[in-house]
């Protein structure tokens, strides 16, 4: 819900973007709609972005993922236990492979991508619960499917999935033991918000609707209904009488709290995109008109998605660094706005450090998933967040790549030999905003200059062709990694 102790910044509303004098469209914004909507972007994709009006950018990012086709079927994707040779070598192996592919598909697809995270951490499994390979992919491909579809068809499906099922108990849900679990998340959760709209009995009527949905040929197989588990008998859901089944309670919540649904996922899309802070004001202006767009749309993602991300709202200069970075936006933002090498065995350590971090790919703590923004800064993440670029920037330096330290540098600086400018360029490139005083660039810039003589930057001798160089943007990245403003987005 709204916080009511709050006072947003923010005062902009739904209305589109118009480039002005005191709000440009420049790369400050660029770079805002693809650290927000995508996972960042390199210096000359934001450029060729700069030529295109906002809105026809947002078009672009919003229409690419939902045309994108989804993930391809893995030979492993829809096994039985009886389809493998060796379950407990393979199957491990499968999950190792599926998270590495994820994060380099993560890297590439902008909106897509994140999107399907979003959804990840909001129709939340865990992993480490049911452990099993197909049903990972399975549930993974719902996800990313449905990322930018309907959010009723969405809800449909992803209860019907083998990791869902399991995970939130509706395996274990039949006419004899009737199990609350997904019921109740379903609407505390998935659609409606804690407390807001239902009742306990809803709760346990709806729990005897999802019964039925408990059998399977084999282990690891395709689950499918059956009647014979199902409470077949009148239930009363929302004040609605009738012997309802699984599409019977979907149909029946998006039918009597379409209100409550379409405000809650309008927040929650709020939060994630643009800030955590939503005040009344907010909840007025910008969360409300959203949810009459989803509500009038049918709860079809995209025109809600279009017309927030072309808001003056959105692109109001108090929306930009006001949320922190979680692990993966860390780690797949520097990849693309760097553009230094990674490959599998990287990224199979980005990921290592992720979990570190607090963040484990397909394993979020709870059921509610990650709570994102203040939650990913404690004294110990904070120190390994440094340490893993001190440690990703070393393995570059030491591994070959030597030249891409020189061309970050030149290609922001446009080859200049002022090391005060080279530092300023690459610190405002990197961070979501300007540093706090001239002193803090003063320090970044002394770091720079390394063990160069003074009288070197002075007598214009040196420049960025020297043996040095690399090393020295090598010192100033590590620098910038350890900076508050770096861990904004």
């Amino acid at each position: 819900m709204i916080n009511p102790t709050l006072t947003s910044c923010n005062t902009s509303g739904l209305e589109p973007y118009v480039p002005d004098g005191s709000n440009p469209w420049d790369e400050s914004k660029a770079k805002h709609v693809f650290r927000r909507l995508a996972y960042g972007a390199s210096q000359n994709r934001l450029n060729l972005a700069l030529v295109l009006p906002p809105g026809q950018l947002i078009d672009n990012l919003v229409d690419a993922a939902y045309n994108m086709p989804p993930t391809s079927p893995p030979p492993w994707g829809y096994f039985s236990i009886s389809d493998f040779t060796d379950f407990e070598t393979e199957n491990p192996e499968y999950i190792f492979d599926f998270r590495i592919q994820t994060g380099n598909e993560w890297v590439h697809q902008d909106m897509k991508g994140r999107m399907t995270f979003f959804w990840l951490n909001h129709f939340v499994t865990e992993l480490e619960v049911y452990n099993y390979a197909p049903y990972l992919f399975q549930y993974f491909l719902v996800a990313e499917t449905h990322a930018l579809g309907n959010f009723k068809d969405f809800v449909r499906a992803i209860g019907l999935t083998p990791a869902m099922l399991l995970y939130l108990n509706g395996f274990e849900n039949t006419h004899t033991e009737p199990n609350e679990n997904y019921a109740r998340e379903l609407f505390e959760l998935f659609t409606l918000g804690e407390g807001n709209g239902y009742t306990q009995e809803d709760i346990v009527e709806t729990s005897k609707a999802l019964t039925g949905y408990n059998h399977w040929d084999e282990p690891g197989a395709a689950i499918y209904f059956d009647i014979s588990t199902f409470v077949d008998e009148n239930k009363t859901i929302f004040g609605q009488t009738g012997n309802w089944d699984y599409d019977d309670v979907i149909d029946l919540l998006f039918q009597e709290k379409a209100d409550l649904i379409a405000l809650y996922i309008c927040r929650k899309l709020y939060r994630f995109f643009v800030s955590p802070d939503v005040d009344a004001t907010i909840e007025s202006n910008v969360i409300a008109p959203l949810a009459q767009t989803f509500i009038n749309n049918s709860f079809e993602l995209v025109p809600v998605l279009k017309q927030l991300f072309k808001s003056e709202h959105f692109f109001d200069d108090r929306a930009l660094g006001v949320t922190i970075k979680s692990p993966f936006d860390l780690i797949f933002q520097y990849i693309n706005e760097t553009e230094f090498l990674y490959n599998d065995l990287l990224m199979e350590a980005f990921l290592y450090y992720a979990g570190t971090l607090g963040q484990i790919i397909f394993d979020p703590p709870d059921v509610s998933g990650w709570q994102r923004d203040q939650d990913w800064i404690s004294t110990s993440t904070l120190t390994g967040r440094w340490e893993l670029f001190k440690a990703y920037l070393s393995v570059l330096l030491d591994n070959g790549q030597t030249e891409a330290f020189r061309e970050l540098a030149k290609n922001l600086s446009n080859d200049s030999i002022d090391p005060a400018y080279i530092t300023q360029v690459i610190v405002d490139f990197l961070n979501a905003k300007p540093l706090f005083t001239t002193s803090d660039y003063d320090i970044a810039t002394d770091i720079f200059k390394w063990e160069i003589p003074q009288n070197y930057y002075d007598e214009g001798l040196w420049n960025l062709d020297w043996e040095e160089a690399p090393f020295q943007v090598y010192l100033l990245l590590v620098h910038i990694a350890t900076m508050p403003e770096f861990q904004l987005k």
